[in-house]
């Protein structure tokens, strides 16, 4: 486990590294190989092949594979790759509710509504035509969502685990927001850095809540 998150570092450092220099074949190849590493972690400390949060998660990371290489190629994928990562959300959504449905009340949702709308009146402006509007706003709903799932089961759950998806999900909130402000409000330096670090930092610690976090710390 420790092997595989070293590897995960070490694409996704060079992943940025192609990303600064324009090399897109080197990005084409590190991109997903990250993501697979964040997947085998996820499946390999999953403490059961049939567990039902570690296969929410796994689908989620798999769906984000996919968004990921939608975004990465060289025609405008962009609505594939957005909705292949809305749906990696729901997946997490589903996988920090549980079996009981949604979590929590008005009171925890409140932050990320309203960061969520702060957001939304910063980049819809940029954004052009009507059916890319809704996509984004179905989009903003969903990781909020997401946020607020994660963060209300770290409070409710009192494992490791829990904790590692609350701050993985925050990471994520982090690294969609640079990037929508990226592409519709203001291009900024080192943006793809700053997207790329928050991003693969957030799903190796949604991976790690599968309990491979025990593994790691174990040495294993």
């Amino acid at each position: 486990m420790l092997l595989l998150s070293l590897l995960a570092l070490a694409c996704g450092v060079l992943c940025i590294r192609g990303e600064r220099r324009g090399e897109r074949r080197a990005v084409y190849a590190l991109k997903p190989a990250t993501m697979l590493c964040m997947i085998a972690i996820a499946a390999l400390g999953s403490r059961s092949p049939t567990d039902p949060y570690a296969m929410a998660i796994l689908a989620g990371l798999a769906l984000s594979l996919a968004g990921d290489v939608w975004l990465m190629l060289p025609s405008d994928r962009f609505v594939a790759g957005l909705a292949s990562f809305l749906l990696a959300h729901l997946c997490y959504v589903a996988a920090f509710a549980g079996p009981a449905g949604l979590r929590g009340g008005p009171l925890g949702l409140l932050p990320f509504v309203g960061g969520g709308c702060l957001m939304l009146a910063c980049v819809l402006p940029g954004v052009r035509g009507g059916a890319l509007r809704v996509a984004v706003v179905a989009y903003v709903a969903a990781i909020a969502a997401m946020g607020w799932q994660a963060t209300e089961r770290a409070h409710d759950v009192a494992d490791s685990g829990a904790q590692l998806a609350a701050a993985g999900a925050v990471l994520f909130l982090c690294s969609d927001s640079a990037l929508a402000w990226n592409r519709f409000r203001r291009p900024f330096g080192e943006a793809q850095a700053v997207v790329l670090s928050t991003y693969f930092g957030g799903q190796w610690l949604i991976a790690l809540s599968t309990g491979a976090a025990w593994l790691l710390v174990a040495g294993g």
